[in-house]
């Protein structure tokens, strides 16, 4: 981000509301455990269904589990699979959608029908019907399917973006050099859709969320002993109204999380792309008022201070 963007992602209160609240989840949930000696696994039989106490700040489930550790953990495991998945899916859209606009012919009609055929899919059914089968796996294999069906739409403007600037003179003048068409695509291509590809992988990292929270609450995300934001959802939900403390604490940081990646994205969309709707409605808001300071400042007519006009100007 250069300086001119740095700047209009500053002075943009939503966009660093959004990345103060991410950086505050973030501190939260890998250096909030180390404030407390209860793990996620640990019980205590003494307090079952405790509310908030100064012994176990978010109070305990219904089998005596500290919600503190457990809320923090699930935190960390879903902003894990969050970033990964933003990342495999925008490093796969990138390149797929970069050569596939770029080399044109059977690449750009085999990678169309890939994507085609994806979209046609209903990405949520097979993950929950291929989930159950991979239980004794690694919740790493989560986030390759929530990748593997979170690419497209990205692809698909990657695409439309690399078919408009590979007839710009730099890249043909790199073609006509004889630079490696691959080479070309990473150090051409590429970097001029970067911008895009920030603000995408930023609200991706949202979506990865709500998509592995909707899984683990169904019982085909994150499985026991481990935990997720869905699975206290889940867990929680049930007992909302009686013993609201194992619901909200889960249920409010997953809210405050997806509006500040919103926040954040907006902020990036508007500090990089200076021609969006937002930045220049900022832009014809500030101007007026910038029009009558200058005004102000600048020496008025001495007719309108109450002056005689200069002699020879009266009967003009």
């Amino acid at each position: 981000m250069n300086r001119v963007a740095w700047r209009r992602f500053v002075r943009n209160p939503h966009a660093v509301l959004g990345a103060s609240l991410l950086l505050l989840l973030f501190l939260l949930a890998f250096a909030g455990p180390l404030l407390t000696h209860w793990s996620h696994t640990d019980i205590d039989y003494t307090a079952l269904r405790q509310p908030p106490s100064a012994e176990h700040w978010f109070g305990t489930n219904s089998i005596g589990q500290d919600l503190y550790a457990q809320v923090l953990r699930g935190l960390q495991k879903s902003l894990l699979i969050g970033l990964l998945v933003a990342l495999f899916a925008t490093v796969l859209a990138s390149f797929a959608g970069a050569c596939a606009g770029y080399f044109g012919g059977w690449a750009d009609r085999l990678t169309t029908l890939l994507i085609d055929l994806l979209l046609v899919f209903p990405a949520f059914l097979i993950i929950a019907i291929v989930s159950p089968r991979l239980r004794s796996a690694s919740w790493l294999v989560l986030v390759g399917l929530l990748a593997a069906f979170g690419w497209m739409l990205t692809a698909r403007v990657v695409r439309s973006m690399t078919r408009s600037l590979k007839e710009r003179d730099f890249v043909r003048a790199a073609r006509l050099m004889g630079v490696h068409p691959l080479r070309i695509v990473v150090r051409h291509i590429l970097p001029n859709v970067a911008s895009f590809l920030v603000v995408d992988a930023t609200i991706a990292v949202g979506g990865a969320v709500m998509s592995e929270t909707g899984l683990s609450y169904f019982g085909f995300g994150v499985q026991p002993p481990d935990v997720s934001l869905g699975t206290l959802i889940a867990d929680g939900t049930g007992a909302a109204v009686t013993y609201p403390w194992m619901f909200f604490f889960a249920a409010g940081l997953l809210v405050v999380f997806v509006l500040a990646v919103n926040f954040l994205g907006d902020g990036l969309r508007d500090a990089l792309d200076p021609t969006s709707d937002r930045a220049r409605g900022r832009r014809t808001k500030r101007a007026p008022g910038r029009r009558a300071e200058r005004a102000a400042r600048r020496p008025s007519h001495p007719v309108e201070q109450g002056h005689p006009a200069p002699e020879g100007t009266a009967g003009a």
